[in-house]
């Protein structure tokens, strides 16, 4: 590896956060070890170029980061006024809510938003994030923390602000904004235990948050000495539909728990209309915890008990940082951590 590459790499992290000007096509030129027009005919007229210098042009491209800048020279300004926001799904309400504040708060600012969907797809955030960083956004809203190495690693490079909702981690791209997954499952786990349950089963969405919770969930009742825990796996999106059919599963092949633990409070609902069905009683004959506090939660009979969080607060938080950085593009700021926490509520399913 290249004198020009280590150093490049070893000061990313830095220009990270103090700089918005991100990888440049010299920076490409000096890692590839051609000349800057030969850069920008490999990008733009690649039949001007041979294939080995194309090929060194595009590994330096990804070693760096850079990202054609769709804008350059269009402008006077570098701000583009676009935030881009990725979330799952907005059939969601609570990834509705967060949207719904988060653009509230940036539209009184004179901002607008792009919004992706991914899907709860690592490759369809990485195919959105490509079409849409070329239009330089000035601000980036991702849900969750695990994402593709590249993506990090030109998210990093970008020079962009970032900001990751809905999750805590040890090693974020740039801003954080959420709650610990993890935390959530050993506090469900807990609190039901000291109400008495012994007999769990799971019925969770296969997606990267909802398996941390369930894994946390299950470390925790370990601990408690509780080892044997049916689960039933729905690949996302969840449904109602999905969970009835999980839970009914579960119960037709022999298990019978006390209780079941859901990763949404839409597959808990499913779990309900199944207790119903079967002429149970809730939670005499089978106690149900959802996730999320949907605003019909507890309107639903029996009232469901859930994990409340606060959407609005997450957008709210989010469009604050934001803002802030935009304000103060070049400034030395510490790493922002925002933990949102969460409440578990407990109404008559449990």
């Amino acid at each position: 590896m290249s004198e020009s590459k280590n150093k490049f790499n070893k000061d990313m992290p830095s220009a990270r956060r103090n700089q918005a000007s991100g990888a440049t096509l010299i920076d490409v030129a000096k890692v590839a070890g051609v000349s800057p027009i030969t850069v920008s005919r490999a990008l733009n007229r690649p039949d001007q170029v041979s294939e080995k210098a194309r090929e060194k042009v595009r590994r330096a491209v990804e070693q760096v980061g850079y990202i054609p800048n769709m804008l350059a020279g269009g402008l006077a300004s570098r701000q583009s006024k676009l935030v881009a926001i990725f979330v799952p799904t907005i059939a969601h309400p609570i990834f509705a809510e967060m949207v719904q504040a988060l653009m509230d708060e940036l539209s009184r600012a004179g901002y607008q938003a792009i919004l992706g969907l991914t899907g709860y797809q690592k490759e369809t955030e990485e195919t959105l994030f490509n079409t849409i960083l070329g239009r330089r956004p000035d601000g980036i809203v991702l849900t969750g923390t695990q994402h593709s190495e590249l993506m990090r690693r030109r998210l990093i490079a970008s020079g962009i602000p970032v900001v990751e909702a809905w999750d805590l981690c040890d090693d974020p791209i740039d801003m954080l904004v959420g709650f610990s997954h993890e935390q959530v499952g050993r506090e469900v786990a807990r609190h039901l235990y000291a109400k008495g349950y012994r007999r769990f089963a799971v019925v969770t969405a296969e997606d990267a948050r909802g398996m941390r919770r369930y894994h946390a969930l299950l470390d925790e009742l370990h601990h408690l000495g509780i080892d044997d825990v049916p689960t039933a796996f729905i690949p996302p999106p969840s449904s109602l539909n999905a969970g009835r059919e999980k839970v009914c599963e579960l119960l037709d092949a022999g298990h019978r728990p006390e209780v079941v633990v859901c990763s949404s409070d839409t597959v808990a609902q499913g779990v309900l209309a199944e207790a119903a069905s079967r002429g149970w009683t809730v939670p005499k004959d089978l106690a149900v915890m959802g996730f999320g506090e949907l605003s019909n939660a507890s309107q639903v009979y029996p009232s469901l008990s859930s994990v409340r969080l606060d959407g609005d607060r997450v957008g709210g938080q989010i469009a604050q940082a934001l803002l802030e950085r935009f304000k103060n593009p070049d400034a030395e700021i510490a790493p922002l951590r925002i933990d949102t926490g969460f409440t578990i509520v407990d109404r008559e399913s449990t």
